[in-house]
């Protein structure tokens, strides 16, 4: 192993303690020699791996990071497109190199996967619209006769149900949605990170926006690779703290709107 790499290691799992993972540059030296960077994005998330629905263009932070990342790789770039529930399998299913979207670091998660440093972190933010008597503040969300809603398997669920003593937390499956459950009046107000919320100020002329009054649940966000690899992950980790040092994580953060939850 080179020194370079050594010293990257030794970044890498200094930070958060994550466990050992054996030595080897697999992933890296793949990249190099096939001269492609695969990285697994959820197309869906606004801000951040966005695709727009009428240009059908991908923006977002991890799209201008990702773009990035392949440049100082000097490689091409692959998107290959994922989700919070897909991310685990498609990493160690070896679809994709990285996880490249504002991924939360929870502890299921790190049992399966490694992760950087964090790059961002949001708190729970609730929506609910503009016309609705019953929430207009954060103390109005737990209370009794409330319907809150969280989209079924994010972290959200568990979070609320063990926050929540009076409301009731109503868990959202697709085909149905958040948003229609409470334009419908099937639900009093939904929780989401500050990501999303931004797509819903910017372009739902109904939605308005409660923060918590004090911190509530303060998620970091990281990227995320498969184990085994302790290389590539210190790798990854010194990416992000490159991005930091030079400015590039603010910038992107700041194109769209994401300055506030930037880990600096």
């Amino acid at each position: 192993m080179t020194q370079r790499a050594t010293a990257l290691l030794l970044a890498s799992l200094a930070w958060g303690g994550q466990g050992s993972s054996a030595i080897a540059a697999e992933v890296l030296d793949r990249i190099k020699a096939q001269g492609v960077l695969k990285v697994c994005i959820w197309p869906d998330y606004y801000g951040i791996t966005y695709r727009s629905p009428r240009t059908h263009q991908l923006n977002g932070i991890d799209i201008e990071l990702s773009r990035e990342l392949s440049k100082e790789l000097s490689v091409r770039l692959e998107y290959v497109e994922s989700s919070f529930t897909a991310l685990i399998p498609d990493l160690l299913g070896e679809k994709c190199d990285v996880g490249m979207f504002a991924i939360g670091v929870l502890p299921q998660r790190q049992e399966k996967l490694r992760f950087t440093q964090p790059y961002l972190h949001s708190d729970i933010y609730a929506i609910t619209t503009k016309s609705n008597a019953v929430v207009r503040q954060w103390a109005d969300i737990d209370k009794p006769g409330v319907l809150i809603a969280v989209q079924k398997g994010t972290f959200m669920e568990p979070v609320m149900t063990e926050r929540v003593k009076q409301a009731t937390v109503v868990a959202i499956k697709p085909p149905q949605t958040r948003e229609k459950e409470l334009m419908a009046g099937r639900v009093d107000v939904f929780m989401t990170d500050y990501p999303y919320s931004r797509r819903l100020l910017d372009n739902a002329d109904w939605a308005r926006l409660i923060e918590p009054d004090a911190p509530f649940h303060v998620l970091p966000y990281a990227y995320a690779v498969r184990p085994g690899d302790a290389e590539w992950l210190a790798y990854m980790d010194q990416f992000v703290a490159q991005i930091k040092r030079d400015g590039r994580l603010e910038k992107a953060a700041r194109n769209y709107g994401l300055g506030p939850i930037v880990v600096r």
